[in-house]
């Protein structure tokens, strides 16, 4: 397929995989129905208007925007790193994210909770845990990029990121020792990752906080595209490439501790994503790669909400479990296809 319709074609499977996570769940609600009430006109029974409005949307829109935030960050971070391997969960930034909303939990004095971790925090507390989860978030990216001048190769850069992951959680481990148990207890659910917690009046601050960064990656484009060829040949093009590592280190700092914020670490998107948007459209151009990015997956999101929500069951699976079936595969294609890191080569 030309790469000329290539998006507008993933446009339309994503609209499409929109209205399926929209009408499909424990009752599912027709989609002649599911098209009225997306378009604002009245079903044909009053119920699914209900149904859709109150949950159904939110989280649909959620798993979009979740899918896009955490393929175009991964992307960033191959890129920087030039790393098949890195995204945010494999190299602690989702860890960072994490840590900041758990030292942010802890302190907070707004702990009353309901049965969904995170529905106590609203308005200034809404803001303020997504502060603390991209303030994290990019604590540990710079972290990395910092340590990234000496590793030697990148399977030395992945254990570092593993070792700073791993460090990270246990300070996140040692928060909650002196936090409320039912703080701990939820905080440990929310670990499993979900896109149910974020409501019609969380939708604005998250979808602004994903457009942001979202926003400060297409301004990146062009000087992505140059550090391919790696940092001499950007400079010789006059790129600053300090200030576009800081810029990009940003944007995937904000959309990685956005969504771990509003819904938990989510593993295997960030680092999935951009290989399988790589291998539809057949470049690496930044210009064409970073919107397949962002449309494969919020599709993936999708895709993955809907098996977390079989329909017809009142059953819940984890939405980390499914991204890590999902994931686990092109992971393992890439370790086996990448002779980089067969290679133990320089980063």
């Amino acid at each position: 397929m030309s790469r000329v319709w290539l998006l507008p074609a993933l446009a339309v499977v994503g609209a499409i995989a929109f209205v399926l996570a929209v009408a499909l769940g424990p009752v599912s609600v027709p989609l002649v129905d599911t098209a009225l009430v997306l378009v604002g006109a009245e079903p044909s029974d009053p119920r699914w208007t209900v149904v859709i409005g109150s949950v159904r949307l939110s989280r649909a829109i959620t798993a979009a925007l979740v899918g896009a935030a955490l393929g175009v960050a991964g992307l960033l971070m191959q890129t920087l790193f030039r790393n098949p391997l890195a995204d945010p969960y494999v190299l602690g930034v989702s860890s960072g994210a994490s840590l900041g909303m758990a030292v942010f939990l802890a302190t907070t004095t707004a702990a009353a909770f309901g049965a969904t971790f995170g529905s106590g925090l609203v308005g200034a507390g809404r803001l303020g845990a997504v502060a603390a989860a991209a303030i994290g978030a990019t604590a540990v990216m710079a972290l990395v990029l910092t340590l990234a001048r000496w590793a030697r190769s990148a399977v030395t850069l992945l254990i570092v990121g593993v070792m700073i992951g791993a460090v990270t959680s246990a300070m996140i481990s040692l928060v909650l020792v002196w936090t409320d148990p039912r703080i701990a207890q939820q905080f440990f659910v929310w670990g499993l990752g979900s896109v149910d917690a974020t409501t019609r009046d969380d939708l604005p601050v998250f979808a602004t906080a994903i457009a942001l960064g979202l926003g400060l990656s297409v301004l990146l484009v062009k000087s992505l595209n140059a550090l391919l060829l790696g940092d001499g040949y950007a400079r010789s093009m006059g790129v600053d490439v300090g200030r576009v590592r800081i810029g990009a280190s940003v944007s995937a700092g904000l959309l990685a501790g956005t969504v771990t914020a509003f819904c938990g670490p989510i593993a295997f998107i960030g680092i999935a994503i951009p290989h399988l948007a790589r291998l539809a459209i057949g470049t690496s151009d930044h210009r064409v790669l970073l919107p397949a990015t962002a449309l494969v997956g919020a599709i993936t999101a999708l895709a993955c909400s809907i098996v977390s929500h079989p329909p017809g069951s009142e059953t819940v699976i984890p939405l980390n479990v499914v991204t890590s079936l999902a994931g686990a595969p092109v992971v393992i294609v890439v370790l086996l296809r990448s002779r980089r890191l067969a290679a133990g080569a320089v980063v």
